[in-house]
């Protein structure tokens, strides 16, 4: 580390004299006698003492320091001392740079010279008061937010102020005793501060105390090398850093600058600020340890619970980065501490690297690789954990005594003696067995020429082993160090203890421990116990131990084998036993080959452990080349399972080793050919072709990654990763941000929007509420969302492909998220469940028995979609004309269901869930006959709508159109409650105009003379009484108008039900061809009376009056047309919440339009003269 880190150079020669000098200078001035001079030319207005309390508030720095001494030199100040405390202590808080620091002490040295007692002492007190730790019973009341705070502006209020106080004790006004420094004074309040600082909240404070006072307070000086001191090193921190002063003037580095009595603080002052600062680092580096041990556990905990769920929660996350901040301020605060009194830092574990920790929107995963880089594919390990457990093995040297060991350097020449020897004939076996295997792959290949089939038979004479090395049990920490030796597992406490343990006693223990060994550090650890307890007698009960492993514990074997390897180093006997017997097992299974499922499991378990001392080095290679060979002449039965063991267990750490590579291979092609020409069952064929391919694994070509640019990386990284609740107005805003006018971002968005299961299937709502916000902005690429789902789902039903099916769930519970949002109407959600439930089908009607393609009976996966979309939005659909609409299509949906094969239980549970959200009460049909007979009744209900609404000229278009009504009802539906709806204003829907005008036809006869003389009198008496009044009515409103021209209501009800009885009977008594009724009100007084009139059909009167009627109808129904589809684009535009006052709106609407019409029916009639309203 250099001596100057972070741009903190060591303070040079020139400079650290001139700031004693200076200091020396001042320290003279404020010691002698002062105070006691009087002046009678000094100023004592009380305009200028003022000015100058002020100006000492606002900033003692070095910008006032001449106006300040020349007013302090020239006023009286006398009766201003206790102010003047105060306003110094407010001026010293605005001191920023060193200059304004000095400036202060210059000032203040010039008021102290002045009022050495009346200043001073009041000054002390406030600045002891102004750098006072914080009482701990007003931190404990504050939250951590609020005491972050609050420790913030204190450390800034207080390091100006720390400062001052150090220069002033160095200057000789802050002293300690009469002829000594203020140093201890300074090293008590920094004592304070820190000893009652448990966050390290003031750990800025010794930081800055120590950039700028370290030499005159501590004595420090820059180490000699350009390098911090190790912490290996054997010296104590104080030595360190002393010896490397002492040491420093041979090599020209930063000499000593003073003698001792030129020292501004005591030398022992010094040695124990020193002592202090030293031991507050020893504590701020024991919590870095803390902090950083307790990152790595929790960095480890978020990659544990990343592995089993497949994320991070919000909260887990955000306390995870609040710890990682905080602990990379506590670093650099350490580093800064470390670098300021020229300690070393303390050494953080590097076993958890940063490399393992998830991070929102980082696909980083773990590496146990550290530097070194292996060729998993080639290699003859699977990956680096398998490598770790058969290579990585502890050498009991380490840990055990040599004596213990029996190992000597003259049995240490003659073990290396003997294992060159003993390579010399494992070679010359090696190459013997590769000279026979050749031998019988020509012998192969002659029989194959010849026709004739080659089957060779060996005695058994050697000895085999193997083991499942792939069940590799690694819950133990991996990184966790081979244990010390030691004694054995200690018993639990509620066991009872055993009586003075000899080695035979500790023998048994360990031995009874060995099945729970079941990870590196417990199996490590028992080889070294076992080390201490090496005996003769001991290795052959491990052996006889080893012999009985239970059949069904193959789990245990790999670990049995690396302890026997450990041993295998210094006690061969141990391995060669075991070899022995795990070969004699073998011939005894070789001659037991007709017991084949009593002898299952002993054959697994002898093949199993063989393969794990293969691998570990324990079986010598031509011993288990040679079983290969036994297994390969007698190449059927039970010898085919223990060949396919043998390879999946060992085959591919044999075919990648150097020494068995060439006789290995020369074994696989033998068997290859002997495969190709025997006659196996499936099952061995299976076995076969797993082992080899496990073995010798075809060679791939590496999948490449799709190249993806920046800008779509950043917009997959925005939705896949950082889209949650807390975040979419964020995500909103970067996406507005984006270059619209772009057609490549454009279709990175397209392509992003319309694929929903590439998202969090809880993200889905988030992904359709962005699509709405960027509606409001860009319309037609919201369009363009909605056209693309609409289309993938109907893609769906056309392919029905199964691998795409949770495509399709996430598809529709998008588009029922996107009727949410509004951004589509509720025809298109009908639409999209009455085409789930009818395409493919002849006719839109499927049928019980009638195979679909594209739908089969046994295929539930509509059913699922048609749930997914209710659960989503079928809530919305219980109002109005929406609630009809869904209950019929939920009645089709039944026969729908009733169509399939019956339900499985899954299914059957869903589709009960989804009908009790939306319907709790509707009835549930149980056969198809019944729900088929509601359904036609339903389809002929809207049929017989539609023909109503469209009118007799429109009947044979709805006849060609009955199809697409039967497949789709509610579309007839929406109709026929648009009829409902509309009998709830004051007059009824009549036919068309048209229809009106056809019907009146016929010739007038005329009324009779009778009738005209009647109709002359009423109607002179009329005009009478209309002139006499025609000056009133004008100040009259229309509605006085009205209710004087209306009929009353009795005569109305009465009039409508002989109309009603009229129709019923279907002809009219009174009525006669070619003459139009009217009623004629006549009032006199307050009483009204009515009379029906006969008027010619051909007259002006009726032929205008049948005009104005079907002109009022006409207004009337276009009126209505207008209310009704606004009412519409309410209901599809509202939210549930709002249906109902909308219906009010409506109903409101409509009573504020009726009044206009009748009003303009009453200027009609008085347009002649009489009040009269036509019966129809």
């Amino acid at each position: 580390m250099d001596a100057a880190p972070n741009g903190l150079a060591p303070p040079k020669v020139d400079e650290e004299l001139a700031r004693r000098e200076k200091r020396a200078q001042l320290k003279e001035l404020n010691v002698k006698p002062a105070g006691n001079e009087t002046s009678k030319s000094l100023d004592s207005s009380l305009k200028r003492h003022t000015a100058f309390i002020k100006r000492i508030k606002q900033s003692v720095g070095s910008e006032n320091h001449d106006q300040l001494t020349k007013d302090i030199e020239s006023l009286s100040l006398e009766k201003y001392v206790d102010e003047l405390a105060g306003a110094v202590l407010e001026g010293v808080t605005r001191c920023k740079t060193e200059k304004d620091v000095w400036s202060a002490v210059e000032i203040i040295s010039a008021l102290h010279r002045r009022f050495p007692k009346a200043f001073t002492p009041s000054l002390l007190s406030s600045l002891s008061a102004a750098i006072a730790a914080p009482p701990r019973a007003a931190l404990a009341a504050l939250s951590s937010e609020q005491r972050e705070k609050e420790d913030s502006s204190r450390i800034s209020r207080q390091r100006p102020v720390l400062r001052v106080c150090a220069e002033l004790a160095l200057v000789g006004i802050i002293k300690d005793a009469p002829g000594r420094s203020g140093g201890e004074w300074v090293m008590k309040a920094i004592r304070d501060l820190l000893s009652n600082d448990s966050t390290l909240s003031s750990l800025p404070l010794l930081t800055t105390f120590l950039k700028s006072y370290a030499r005159p307070y501590l004595g420090l000086v820059p180490p000699a090398t350009s390098k911090q001191i190790t912490s290996g090193e054997a010296e104590s921190l104080s030595e360190a850093v002393t010896n490397a002063a002492n040491s420093s003037t041979s090599n020209g580095a930063f000499p000593p600058l003073f003698s001792e009595e030129e020292e501004l603080v005591e030398k022992d002052i010094r040695d124990r600020f020193k002592r202090m600062c030293e031991g507050y680092f020893e504590s701020v580096a024991r919590k870095l340890v803390q902090e950083h041990n307790r990152l790595q556990e929790q960095d480890r905990r978020n990659h544990e619970a990343y592995i089993r769920s497949g994320e991070i929660f919000e909260d887990r996350q955000q306390a995870y980065e609040k710890m990682t901040k905080n602990y990379e301020k506590l670093l650099a605060s350490c580093q800064t501490l470390s670098e300021l009194l020229y300690l070393p830092m303390p050494a953080l574990k590097t076993a958890s690297q940063k490399s393992e920790s998830i991070q929102i929107g980082a696909n980083s995963g773990s590496s146990l690789l550290g530097n070194e880089s292996y060729d998993m594919v080639g290699g003859k390990w699977e990956d680096e954990e398998e490598r770790r457990f058969f290579e990585e093995i502890p050498d009991l040297k380490d840990y055990v005594p040599r004596s213990v060991l029996g190992i000597g350097e003259e049995s240490t020449e003659v073990s290396e003696e003997d294992a060159k020897e003993k390579e010399k004939v494992e070679k010359e076996r090696v190459q013997e067995e590769v000279r026979k295997l050749e031998e019988e792959l020509e012998g192969l290949k002659i029989n194959e020429i010849q026709g004739e089939g080659a089957r060779a038979k060996a005695a058994v004479n050697g000895n085999a082993s193997d083991t499942d090395g792939d069940e590799l049990d690694t819950a133990g920490d991996e990184d966790v160090p081979t244990p010390t030796p030691g004694s054995p597992k200690a018993t639990p406490p509620g066991s009872p203890q055993l009586a003075p343990q000899g080695p035979s006693q500790l023998l048994t223990a360990l031995l009874v421990r060995l099945p729970d060994a079941t990870n590196r550090s417990m199996i490590d650890q028992a080889a070294v116990d076992f080390a201490f307890l090496n005996s003769k007698a001991a290795r052959k009960r491990l052996v006889k131990f080893m012999s009985q492993v239970p059949k069904s514990r193959t789990d245990l074997l790999p670990h049995y084998s690396r302890f026997i390897a450990i041993l295998n180093r210094y006690m061969l006997d141990v391995g060669s036993e075991i070899v022995a017997m795990l070969d004699e097992e073998f011939r005894y299974l070789q001659r037991k080959k007709n017991v084949v499922k009593e002898l299952a499991e002993v054959r697994t378990k002898n093949t199993a452990f063989i393969s794990n001392l293969t691998k570990f080095g324990v079986v010598p290679p031509h011993v288990i080349l040679h079983m290969y060979k036994v297994c390969l002449d007698d190449f059927s039965g039970t010898n085919v399972e223990n060949l396919a063991q043998l390879l999946e267990g060992c085959g591919r750490f044999l075919l990648r080793s150097e020494e068995t590579h060439e006789p290995f291979s020369k074994m696989l092609d033998l068997m290859r050919r002997k495969q190709s020409m025997q006659h196996f069952d499936q099952r061995q064929l299976l076995l076969l072709e797993n082992a080899y391919y496990q073995c010798n694994p075809p060679e791939r070509t590496a999948r490449q990654e799709k190249e993806r640019t920046p800008m779509e990386l950043f917009i997959r990284h925005l939705i896949y990763d950082v889209l949650t609740k807390k975040t979419i107005d964020k995500v909103l805003k970067l996406l507005r941000k984006l270059d619209w006018n772009d057609p490549i971002v454009i279709k990175n968005l397209h392509k992003v929007f319309t694929k929903p299961w590439k998202v969090k299937y809880g993200n889905i709502a988030l992904l359709a509420m962005l699509t709405y916000d960027l509606q409001r902005y860009h319309p037609a690429f919201a369009i363009a969302v909605v056209d693309q789902v609409l289309e993938d789902i109907r893609r769906g039903l056309e392919q029905n492909v199964y691998s795409i099916n949770q495509q399709r769930v996430a598809t529709m519970r998008y588009l029922g998220e996107l009727y949410i949002y509004r951004l589509i109407s509720s025809s298109i959600v009908f639409d999209t469940l009455w085409t789930l439930v009818t395409f493919g089908h002849p006719d839109g009607r499927p049928l019980p028995g009638q195979p679909c393609p594209m739908d089969m009976p046994d295929d539930f996966f509509r059913i699922r979609l048609v749930c997914v979309l209710l659960d989503t939005c079928g809530m919305c659909f219980d109002r109005g004309t929406q609630q009809k609409k869904l209950d019929n299509f939920l009645t089709f949906f039944q026969l729908y269901v009733h169509c399939k094969v019956p339900l499985p239980m899954d299914v059957e549970f869903m589709l009960s869930d989804s009908l009790e959200a939306v319907r709790p009460n509707m009835a549930r049909f149980k056969t198809f006959e019944e729900v088929a007979v509601v359904v036609d009744d339903m389809i002929n209900s809207a049929l017989q709508n539609a023909g109503i609404v469209t009118g007799d000229d429109t009947a044979d278009d709805s006849g060609e159109e009955s199809g697409d009504d039967g497949e789709r009802p509610q579309d007839v539906d929406e109709e026929d409650d648009d009829v409902a709806q509309s009998d709830q204003v004051p007059d009824e829907r009549a036919p068309s105009p048209e229809a009106v005008v056809l019907k009146s036809g016929q010739e007038s006869i005329g009324p009779s003379e009778e009738d005209d003389a009647e109709f002359a009198k009423e109607l002179a008496k009329l005009v009478i009484d209309t002139s006499a009044e025609s000056r009133k009515v004008d100040k009259k409103t229309a509605l006085a108008l009205w209710e004087s021209a209306v009929p009353p209501p009795v005569l109305r009800k009465k009039k409508n039900e002989e109309n009603d009885e009229d129709s019923d009977a279907g002809t009219t008594s009174n009525s006669q061809p070619g003459v139009m009724n009217f009623t004629l009100f006549t009032k006199r007084g307050n009483k009204q009376q009515a009379r029906q009139i006969a008027i010619p059909a051909e007259s002006a009167l009726a032929v205008q009056t049948r005009t104005a009627q079907m002109q009022d109808k006409v207004e009337q129904q276009h009126l209505k047309r207008l209310v009704l589809n606004y009412e519409q684009r309410e209901e599809e535009e509202e939210l549930r919440g709002r249906a109902v006052a909308m219906g009010l709106s409506r109903y409101a609407l409509l009573a504020s339009i009726w009044p206009h019409c009748l009003i303009l029916k009453a200027c009609c009639s008085l347009r002649y003269l009489f009040l009269a309203q036509p019966s129809p």
